[in-house]
């Protein structure tokens, strides 16, 4: 897939203020901090479309992004660990649920994974979580030329999935500076673009 057009559309805090349901659209999420914004950019070739934090929590709303006039791209909230109050984590723990359960046009959810780090309990329990909700996902698995990549976290988290899962979900490896997956990713939605079917008004 060429990306030759790639535009900041908003922010939202609601499924009410996002756009009209009409066109496809791919959310990406993670914990606090796994490099979301750097992948973002990497994908579009758009070195400041997302905006890249050290902080963890920058992103507190719903961003979208429209790609090629076609589709949109979907940066939600990070969750675990942020310098915020537990009342505005919960909130937006709602608000993110909120909007993975409701929104009709989300064709499918990435979900990154730091793969320099074991496993973590809340990364586990989010895909658990999306499964039973039957919301589509995938892994991505980031950092993947950082000094302290591990190979071995990826099979850890692998077999820790299929505790619960007949089978491990697809899954990619990226590094946002050697631009890494990033034609995976690509024709993967490429591909569910092409099967797309516009949701009923």
């Amino acid at each position: 897939m060429l990306i030759k057009y790639a535009n900041y559309v908003g922010s939202f805090v609601s499924t009410n203020q996002c756009p009209p349901a009409t066109k496809p659209e791919y959310a990406f999420i993670g914990r606090s901090n796994v490099g979301k914004s750097s992948l973002l950019n990497m994908l579009t070739k758009r070195k400041a479309l997302a905006r890249v934090s050290h902080t963890p929590g920058k992103t507190q709303h719903i961003n979208y992004y429209h790609i090629n006039n076609t589709w949109y791209l979907v940066d939600l909230p990070g969750y675990g660990y942020a310098k915020v109050s537990k009342t505005q984590r919960h909130k937006w723990e709602r608000f993110i649920r909120n909007y993975l359960n409701k929104r009709e046009n989300l064709q499918c959810v990435f979900l990154l994974v730091d793969s320099r780090i074991k496993p973590q309990k809340i990364d586990l329990e989010f895909a658990d979580w999306m499964g039973e909700m039957g919301i589509p996902f995938v892994l991505v698995f980031t950092k993947t030329d950082d000094r302290k990549y591990k190979p071995a976290n990826i099979e850890t988290f692998s077999a820790a999935m299929l505790e619960n899962w007949a089978q491990m979900p697809q899954h990619f490896l990226s590094s946002a500076r050697k631009s890494t997956g990033r034609d995976e990713i690509l024709s993967f939605i490429d591909n569910l673009n092409n099967n797309y079917i516009p949701v009923k008004e």
